[in-house]
């Protein structure tokens, strides 16, 4: 570009790749630049990161799938004086390599792989378009692959899948729910039985101990009731036993005993 103005004013973010007389005398900026009038032709170079967008590009997986991708190339230019000097229109190359990059890296993955591993596909096609683009003097700083598709019938199969997928979930999700309330309701049945047997135990020792002690009052107030007492329980004994139909009764030694009968005789047998 010839140039009637001797200066130029250049931002920060741009350089001038001087050419004087046909050859590279070196960059300029930023602030003022002094340009000779129709012996200088300068370029001007921007060094703020750029993008470059890549149109969809159709490629063949590893395992015989075809896909079409599109993604976004971010570069910036490192070495000014290469970038002008070494690459004739970088976007046009750039878009070319990169297609054919892109078939590359696809080519070594599974579909699974492409559609899984979007990140990975990223790293690699960065890499290796900066190993490119390097010698142009410009440097790949990122890759964003943006949309991935894959051919129909690829399609209905993954979408058939992921509902053969959810229901597998769901199916699993179900049993496990009644499993855990079947083992919440086994768990219920058998702490209920372990407090219902403590519980009859309990009250089968309260038993035992209310006999025992009841035997024991029992005890205590036989020791204190006196002779005459005792042969007053007998008498209404005796009544009791002479009011029945029975015309044979027997008559203990003890009775003998407690009524002065005296202890050595033989028990009476009483008929009526």
């Amino acid at each position: 570009m010839l140039t009637i103005f001797p200066f130029r004013i250049i931002r920060e973010y741009q350089r001038i790749v001087l050419f004087r007389l046909g050859r590279v005398v070196g960059t300029r900026g930023p602030g003022i630049v002094f340009v000779i009038p129709i012996v200088d032709r300068p370029t001007i170079v921007d060094l703020r990161e750029l993008y470059l967008e890549i149109p969809s590009q159709t490629a063949i997986t590893k395992d015989n799938a075809g896909i079409s991708i599109d993604f976004i190339i971010f570069y910036r230019v490192i070495e000014a004086v290469d970038s002008v000097i070494k690459v004739q229109n970088f976007a046009g190359a750039a878009q070319n390599v990169a297609a054919t990059t892109l078939r590359s890296v696809v080519g070594d993955m599974t579909l699974d792989d492409v559609l899984s591993k979007r990140d990975a596909m990223n790293a690699t096609l960065q890499t290796k378009l900066d190993e490119t683009t390097e010698r142009w003097g410009v440097k790949v700083t990122n890759v964003e692959v943006r949309e991935i598709n894959p051919p129909a019938n690829v399609l209905d199969a993954m979408t058939r899948q992921m509902s053969a997928e959810r229901t597998r979930r769901a199916v699993v999700t179900e049993a496990e729910g009644t499993k855990q309330a079947a083992i919440t309701v086994a768990e219920g049945d058998k702490q209920a039985a372990i407090l219902s047997a403590e519980g009859e135990r309990q009250a089968a020792i309260l038993r035992a101990e209310g006999f025992a002690l009841a035997l024991e009052t029992v005890f205590k107030v036989a020791q204190g009731v006196d002779e005459k007492t005792m042969r007053l329980q007998y008498l209404d004994a005796l009544k009791t036993i002479g009011s029945s139909d029975s015309t044979k009764f027997v008559v203990p030694a003890e009775f003998s005993q407690f009524v002065g009968l005296g202890g050595d005789e033989p028990p009476a047998h009483h008929s009526r």
